[in-house]
């Protein structure tokens, strides 16, 4: 949604005087206008509706509806400008509607636009205005001439009239829709990490424990060849593949400690936050505050993004020593990792700092740099508080 101004403008002009001011100028100007705006948008209510509703029938009929109430989004914006600039009034721009995904088809677009509360209320919004455009535009116009002594309290009272139209029918729907359009887009966001992540698993598995198991499959079939005509060198090959099991173990052990690790199931963040720092190059303190264990996700997300925070730590940062603080504050579970190297880290410096920021914001969470040039960087992680559900109470 659109941000306020740098400069707010005032949401309640001063009080009406006996003297044509520059607030009253501006309200007369507004209820000038509103006679042809009325008409421009009446008549174009009138034809959205008319060919719309009357070709529903046929094929053209929905799409030129969709249209029609996509282009009312705009006379919605023009008149929110014109409230701004003239009344004085800061009405937020609505969400931008969300476009279907190309897979979803032209059903997904028709229906995504013909469900749009905005632009039904600006459609609505330019139907009923037509009678009002009349009554100001002559009431305005005579009392210049004849009432204009008095012409500030009537200029006064219309436009709030005016005002209240404004707030009611082209306002966005508030906190509601400004949440429903960050969940769609932290689902996108939760979507592209999750591919990302499967991506990333797969070209693990790939590239490393299922070629070193292939390569160990030959070695035992060549071993099995010289069985009998070499023993001496079979055996060999044998001890060389029991070294490559080992190998492919330990990947295949890193490969699930990077998934979910055992020791955050069965021990919760303490143990794992502290198994962590252990494989850190820099030295690290871990204090972990919490009387219980939070829901399964949030316990993850805070083991990866610490574990992700630690790995910048050991990478680029040129600290000597690191600490990781985790406690709950009301129904927050709070994550604070600091160090003292040479600082400087940006969300934009490729240290990954911008993913993490997405994946804690896909959760209702909170990511904040602070790391001047020179040190010492802090960075605070916030995610909602929800109690673990016991293993035997889940639905099944």
């Amino acid at each position: 949604m659109t941000m306020s101004p740098s400069v707010p403008i005032p949401d309640r002009p001063p009080p009406a005087r006996l003297a044509l001011d520059r607030w009253t100028w501006r309200e007369i100007a507004h209820l000038l206008v509103n006679l042809p705006m009325a008409i421009a948008g009446f008549v174009y209510a009138l034809l959205v509706i008319a060919v719309g509703v009357g070709l529903s029938v046929t094929v053209v009929g929905l799409p030129v509806l969709v249209a029609g109430l996509r282009g009312a989004r705009l006379l919605g914006r023009g008149e929110r400008g014109r409230a701004r600039s003239l009344l004085g009034i800061w009405i937020e721009e609505p969400s931008p509607l969300t476009r279907g995904r190309q897979e979803e088809g032209v059903f997904s677009w028709l229906w995504s636009g013909l469900k749009d509360p905005v632009g039904w209320r600006s459609l609505l919004y330019a139907f009923i205005r037509l009678p009002w455009g009349v009554l100001t535009f002559t009431v305005t116009l005579v009392s210049l001439f004849v009432l204009w002594p008095v012409l500030p309290f009537i200029a006064r009272g219309l436009t709030a009239a005016d005002r209240a139209m404004v707030r009611g029918l082209l306002s966005p729907s508030d906190e509601l829709e400004r949440r429903i359009a960050e969940l769609e887009s932290d689902r996108g966001v939760v979507v592209d990490t999750a591919a990302a992540d499967l991506r990333r698993i797969e070209r693990d598995l790939h590239d490393g424990a299922q070629a070193r198991l292939v390569a160990l499959a030959m070695g035992l079939g060549l071993a099995k060849e010289k069985l009998t005509d070499d023993p001496e060198a079979a055996a060999r090959m044998v001890d060389e593949a029991h070294g490559e099991i080992k190998v492919a173990l330990q990947e295949l052990r890193d490969l699930a400690r990077g998934i979910h690790p055992a020791v955050l199931t069965d021990r919760g963040l303490d143990a794992a936050l502290s198994a962590i720092a252990s494989r850190c190059t820099v030295p690290v303190s871990v204090s972990v505050d919490l009387a219980g264990r939070p829901a399964e996700a949030i316990e993850g997300i805070a083991y990866f993004t610490v574990s992700e925070l630690l790995q910048n730590v050991s990478k680029h940062s040129g600290a000597r020593s690191a600490s990781v603080e985790v406690w709950r504050a009301a129904d927050r579970l709070l994550i604070q990792v600091t160090d003292d190297g040479a600082g400087g880290a940006r969300m934009d410096g490729g240290t990954g700092m911008a993913g993490l920021a997405e994946r804690l914001d896909a959760v209702d969470g909170v990511f904040v740099l602070d790391s001047p040039v020179g040190g010492p960087t802090a960075v605070t992680a916030e995610l909602p508080w929800r109690d673990r559900v016991p293993a035997g109470s889940r639905a099944s």
